[in-house]
């Protein structure tokens, strides 16, 4: 698999718009590190002369600098003794298999460990989120279509008994 400089700037967008510090991406021989020039606890980051997507097309490693934006206050959000169910990766969130259809799990629901609740695109490429626990779905907290971050509560399951 080979990077484009279209995939790279797209790439660079979905953590302009998180709350990432740092990504690294190794596929197929090829390491890509992208890190906000904030990241705490890293190494500076490398600062291309260039725009981003030619430092990178002309060398396969590179860490380009992103400038840090200002983190927004999460919304308190009501605990009713149910557990949270995170986002594992950062990517568009799509609560059902495909446009049209009826959505993986609806509040009520009750779910299995390996019940999908949902599904995360990353660069056209879909990885399916599972509950991770047996339970009743008591909230819904990620809209259908929206730019998910690691760790983003997706849905919340009171834990059966």
């Amino acid at each position: 698999m080979s990077l484009t400089a279209a995939d790279i700037q797209e790439i660079m967008r979905l953590i302009e718009g998180s709350n990432f510090d740092e990504l690294t991406l190794e596929t197929n021989g090829l390491k890509l590190m992208l890190k906000r020039g904030s990241a705490a606890g890293t190494a500076p980051a490398v600062v291309a002369p260039a725009p981003v997507t030619v430092a990178v097309a002309a060398a396969p490693t590179a860490a380009p600098a992103v400038a840090p934006r200002p983190v927004a206050a999460a919304a308190a959000l009501p605990t009713d003794g149910g557990q949270d169910v995170p986002s594992p990766m950062l990517g568009t969130f799509y609560r059902a298999p495909k446009p049209g259809a009826p959505p993986f799990v609806e509040v009520g629901a009750v779910v299995e460990a390996d019940t999908v609740i949902g599904i995360i695109e990353v660069m056209k490429l879909m990885s399916t989120v599972r509950a991770g626990l047996r339970g009743r779905v008591t909230q819904i907290l990620a809209s259908d279509g929206v730019l998910v971050e690691f760790g983003e509560v997706l849905l919340r399951i009171a834990p059966a008994e």
